[in-house]
């Protein structure tokens, strides 16, 4: 779903970005492997197009080898009263992926795919240009089980907006060093908990998109506790969350 720049463009951002965000905890609940497999179909969907399509889904599925890696591990950690600890990871809320003219279906793939597999929802805001490229590739993911709006596209001319005013917790962006800069300063100017700025100023080789550690940028970390020694023996379930953090 599309929604151009008009008087009520706040409105209309606020509008988009709850739409994003009544589905966002069912995505963000059904786990990494899961996510991993609905992405799956949607490179193939992808790729079905050809041409530049091809590289956008390798892209794709590179992301969801590494969310396979990095993401799905759960890591045991024993308490000393006998209680034991597992940390995993769980998406951070909406980010808005975005780019300036340097962006590419390549990019723009990767961005999406990382931080959806990573559990998150999305606002789409690109040069409009580069419109039918975004389109095509939102149009092939609501072919495959993502919950309808998980990830929307916006005019550009509401990027401003969407900076200012949106529920954001993070924003990966491809862009010229100078444009990554005054949108920094941007969000640094919000009020509240800082966003996660995921920025990509090369993009032509994307060496942030291909490390290892790009996944990273879009998680937050909880733990889940079972008190194995509790009176009577009954387990007792703990989940803390790193929140904002």
């Amino acid at each position: 779903m599309i929604f151009n720049h008009g008087n009520n463009q706040m409105t209309q951002v606020e509008r988009v970005a709850s739409q994003c965000m009544a589905v966002w905890e069912e995505w963000n609940g059904i786990g990494v492997e899961e996510r991993q497999a609905v992405l799956s179909l949607w490179a193939d969907i992808v790729a079905a197009r050809g041409g530049k399509f091809n590289a956008a889904a390798k892209m794709i599925r590179y992301q969801l080898k590494q969310a396979g890696e990095v993401l799905a591990p759960v890591h045991l950690m024993p308490g000393p009263t006998g209680e034991t600890n597992e940390l995993y990871i769980a998406g951070r809320g909406l980010f808005l992926v975005t780019g300036d003219e340097s962006v590419s279906a390549v990019s723009l793939a990767g961005q999406l795919a990382a931080s959806l597999v990573a559990g998150n929802a999305a606002l789409v805001v690109v040069p409009s240009a580069f419109s039918d490229t975004a389109d095509a590739l939102l149009s092939d993911l609501v072919k495959v089980s993502v919950p309808s709006r998980l990830a929307q596209r916006l005019d550009e001319k509401a990027l401003n907006d969407v900076i200012e005013t949106a529920p954001l917790k993070g924003v990966a962006a491809v862009a010229e060093a100078d444009v990554l800069v005054a949108m920094n300063r941007k969000l640094a100017e919000r009020d509240g908990v800082l966003v996660q700025f995921v920025a990509e100023s090369d993009g032509i080789h994307l060496p942030l998109l291909a490390s290892p550690a790009y996944q990273l940028r879009f998680i937050t970390e909880r733990t889940r506790t079972i008190n194995i020694t509790a009176v009577g023996g009954n387990a007792t379930l703990l989940e803390l969350g790193s929140g904002e953090h």
